[in-house]
């Protein structure tokens, strides 16, 4: 039984296709700054289904060649299965953001679940680029074209990110009466004096300055700022708890010039890992815009 299947033609290219798949998906799997996902329970469900994308994947061409057209058709059950991942982040990151004392925000949240689901697709694209490569070309042509593939994940793991389309200084943070102002953006009203000697101690304040018209909108929008307080609470920490309004990082727009006021109270007060942090912030998929590329403005 053994001999008849080392005697499948096969069987090397889905072998290969297999393994530089299972490779993708462990090369695209990183626990970050993000702390998701959890380790080893977090890890273990995404490599099982990096497993069995890279067997769909491996299979498809070998199932065609063979006319066995009903093998392809699990590459559709697939598919449902893969976004049913994406429902499965977005429930679980959900009910970890009510916790947070800086929460995600739900942009965020579903950025996060279509990485999930598009890395499987990634996967079985690799895969089955290495096992057509080497069914084609032999064991070297599979080789070199999974290694390009890997290159090719490795490039679309990260997307863009804040430095691209603003520019981040730090600024002045003070308060006039009541009123705290991050350079010449108003923050908000604090009222207590012992909220404002906390502020006065471990409060930071940056201002981020668009590069353009597609960034002023961006960066206007909501989940985009949350997601800049969450990523900086992540990294250094936050001075706050539960129950403490006056103590809330805030991200204001001046609406004259969409400018951005930044508000932070990290633990750790270092504006320069705060500068760090806010420029690799990345820029969400769901939220980003480009008014420029209208027609109607041209």
């Amino acid at each position: 039984m053994l001999k008849q299947l080392l005697a499948n033609e096969f069987v090397f290219p889905i072998t290969l296709g297999f393994f530089f798949g299972i490779l993708c998906r462990i090369h695209l799997l990183r626990t970050d700054y993000r702390q998701y996902p959890t380790y080893p329970h977090g890890k273990i469900i995404h490599v099982s289904l990096g497993v069995i994308a890279s067997g769909l994947g491996a299979l498809a061409v070998p199932a065609l060649l063979k006319e066995n057209y009903t093998a392809v058709t699990f590459l559709t059950i697939a598919a449902q299965q893969f976004r049913d991942v994406r429902n499965m982040e977005r429930t679980t990151l959900s009910e970890i953001d009510k916790q947070e004392l800086v929460p995600r925000g739900g942009p965020y949240i579903e950025g996060i679940a279509m990485v999930f689901e598009g890395r499987n697709y990634m996967v079985i694209f690799t895969s089955l680029v290495t096992t057509t490569a080497t069914i084609l070309f032999h064991w070297w042509g599979g080789a070199i074209a999974g290694l390009i593939a890997l290159l090719i994940s490795r490039k679309l793991r990260s997307g863009k990110t804040l430095s691209l389309i603003v520019d981040v200084e730090p600024a002045q943070l003070r308060v006039e009466g009541r009123d705290l102002y991050a350079g010449d953006i108003y923050i908000m009203n604090v009222g207590l004096q012992d909220a404002q000697k906390v502020i006065a101690e471990q409060g930071m304040a940056f201002i981020l300055s668009p590069k353009d018209a597609n960034a002023k909108v961006t960066i206007a929008h909501p989940g985009q700022r949350q997601a800049i307080l969450h990523d900086v609470a992540a990294q250094l920490g936050v001075f706050t708890d539960t129950g403490e309004p006056s103590l809330t990082p805030l991200v204001k727009r001046d609406m004259h010039t969409g400018r951005l006021g930044v508000f932070l109270l990290p633990q750790v007060k270092d504006y320069d890992r705060a500068k760090t942090v806010i420029e690799a912030v990345p820029i969400l998929e769901s939220v980003f815009r480009m008014p420029e590329k209208t027609q109607a403005l041209h």
